[in-house]
């Protein structure tokens, strides 16, 4: 799981259900047990100190994949990689090489000062010269409302943009769209990309903070061309404090504090047009560093020959952090292993036992399911989206189940259910819940932006209905979460140590195998909404399913989530 930040500052959230049982339940799985015991013998192996923290392309990684794969092996699960139970995928980290600069007006803003330039796994140097256009905030989607580039030729140019969306905008689309600002330039024919940090971003992350983050070294796959796999093909893509922002406005005709306040207005969409400068961005190339890592991958055949082309994919990633970084003057820490207790060898523990419910004699599902546990979370859901742009099955997956980091500290009365307002899979996320008594609860961190924060989101964008779990913030849940993500998230603390509750371990992965159950042996496969904004983004030509009544109107009645 990968939030924004170490803190959370809580406020008081309204806790209600916010989707209805729109429909019939469909007939009962088995009745199945799950085990306290067995779910925290997982946890406690994949936690170990011997696997230092399960960092993508280690050797604790390594021997983390190979005790999945053991387990889906003794559950009698077939190996789904070509005949593989290791799906392996080969990776690059890239990191800045010497001080990026940008030059406008004759002033020099450099890398890790004014600016921070993301980094690119181009071994080149980069040196281009281009005029400024501003875009407002850099959204073009005109179908969805969104048209800064109307009327803007930005072709060849570096676009100029603010950070964010437009006040109001819902938290689960506004993360989206800023996730999406490079690829939307680099499809108008930008070569560059600067982002201007807004008075709401310095609120949440000074800049001094921020620049502090300057040389992080990026990661991505590589494509079957041998080729580092990029979102975008823009020459550099960089932030920029005020200082240097108002140096680009310079003769403009409007000043860069004009344009700021006219966004601060809800629904403010300043205008976009031709800036009076021109820019020069230089860097080196870049350092680049090759290593494999591989996804653990499972299926479990359906029951049904009729639906064998339907497979659900549950999924959780393996990867953690690894050792934390040795003490810059040598001194040497008390603890440098990073776990990843709760983040997330929970969530592979809930895929093994779901995993071996579902292959008990006599309770296999109607549908195929695919399980798998995959890498490079940590670094950019990078393990998923390789799987989903290199899927091991022929039929196209139907629907996503995704585990990831439930805070198991507390005996949890409430889920939140990340994607369920989007398809189908909401009245089914409902019934289950209703069947344990347990409460769904709207978003109580919406300036996460957590929908599309984690793995399940690289299949989103590849049109496929998902859901995530998070434990509840219900009863002693809001301290509970709260404080492991003020102590121990990302951690070395994130151990055994920690007071878990492996009761409420074994009553999450339950939770998890009746959705997936219900997924798996119901008459259709899930569907997004006709008002879904991702299922319009995405889901192509898809059939849609209209919003139940009931549950548009407890839509409505949910807190504002917007940002």
């Amino acid at each position: 799981m990968k939030f924004k930040a170490l803190g959370v500052t809580c406020r008081k959230w309204a806790m209600a259900a916010g989707i209805g049982l729109a429909a019939q339940a469909s007939a009962q799985p088995p009745a199945v047990q799950f085990s306290a015991d067995a779910f925290r013998a997982h946890v406690a192996f994949l936690a170990d100190d011997l696997l230092e923290g399960r960092e993508a392309g280690s050797r604790g990684y390594d021997l983390a994949a190979r005790y999945v794969a053991s387990q889906f092996e003794a559950l009698g699960l077939e190996p789904a990689a070509g005949g593989n139970w290791l799906q392996g995928v080969q990776f690059v980290h890239f990191a800045t090489a010497g001080t990026p600069r940008l030059t406008v007006g004759g002033r020099v803003f450099r890398h890790g000062e004014e600016m921070v330039v993301r980094p690119s796994p181009d071994p080149a140097p980069t040196s281009l010269e281009a005029p400024l256009v501003f875009a407002g905030y850099g959204l073009d989607l005109p179908a969805r409302g969104f048209d800064d580039y109307d009327g803007l030729d930005v072709s060849g140019s570096i676009v100029v943009v603010l950070n964010g969306t437009p006040r109001g905008t819902p938290s689960d689309v506004a993360a989206h769209l800023n996730a999406e600002k490079a690829r939307m330039a680099a499809r108008r024919g930008a070569v560059g990309l600067i982002v201007v940090r807004t008075g709401r971003d310095a609120e949440a992350l000074p800049w001094t903070r921020y620049r502090s983050l300057a040389d992080r070294p990026g990661t991505t796959w590589i494509d079957a061309q041998g080729r580092p796999h990029l979102p975008h093909d823009l020459r550099f893509t960089a932030t920029v404090e005020e200082s240097a922002a108002a140096a680009m406005f310079a003769g403009s005709g409007q000043s860069l504090r004009r344009i700021l306040r006219q966004a601060r207005r809800r629904d403010g969409r300043p205008a976009g047009m031709a800036l009076a400068q021109a820019a020069r961005f230089e860097r080196e190339g870049a350092s680049v560093t090759p290593f494999a890592s591989s996804n653990v991958v499972a299926l479990l055949p359906g029951s049904d020959p009729a639906v064998a082309d339907e497979p659900v994919l549950l999924m959780a990633h393996l990867d953690g952090l690894g050792l934390r970084p040795a003490a810059a003057d040598g001194t040497a820490a008390e603890d440098r292993i990073r776990n990843g207790a709760m983040d997330n060898a929970t969530g592979v523990a809930t895929l093994i036992e779901v995993a071996g419910q579902m292959s008990r004699p006599g309770n296999r599902p109607r549908r195929p399911v695919l399980f798998a546990a995959v890498t490079a979370e940590e670094v950019g859901l990078l393990g998923a989206e390789y799987l989903a742009r290199n899927p091991v099955t022929r039929a196209g997956i139907v629907a996503v189940v995704n585990l990831d980091m439930p805070v198991l500290t507390y005996d949890f009365r409430d889920v939140i259910a990340f994607g369920a307002e989007h398809s189908t899979l909401g009245p089914i996320v409902a019934r289950a819940a209703a069947r344990m008594g347990v409460t769904l609860s709207p978003d109580p961190l919406p300036h996460e932006g957590l929908f599309t924060r984690s793995d399940h989101y690289k299949f989103v964008r590849e049109g496929v209905p998902a859901v995530f779990l998070m434990t509840g913030f219900a009863g002693e849940g809001r301290r509970r979460f709260t404080a492991f993500l003020d102590e121990h998230y990302h951690g070395p603390s994130d151990d055994l140590a920690q007071p878990f509750d492996w009761n409420a371990g074994a009553r999450f992965a339950q939770l998890n195998y009746l959705i997936a159950r219900e997924i798996a042996d119901s008459g259709e496969v899930p569907l997004w909404y006709a008002d879904s904004f991702f299922g319009a983004a995405f889901g192509g030509d898809r059939r849609r399913a209209e919003r139940p009544a009931a549950e548009a109107q407890a839509a409505a009645r949910r807190p504002d989530q917007s940002r």
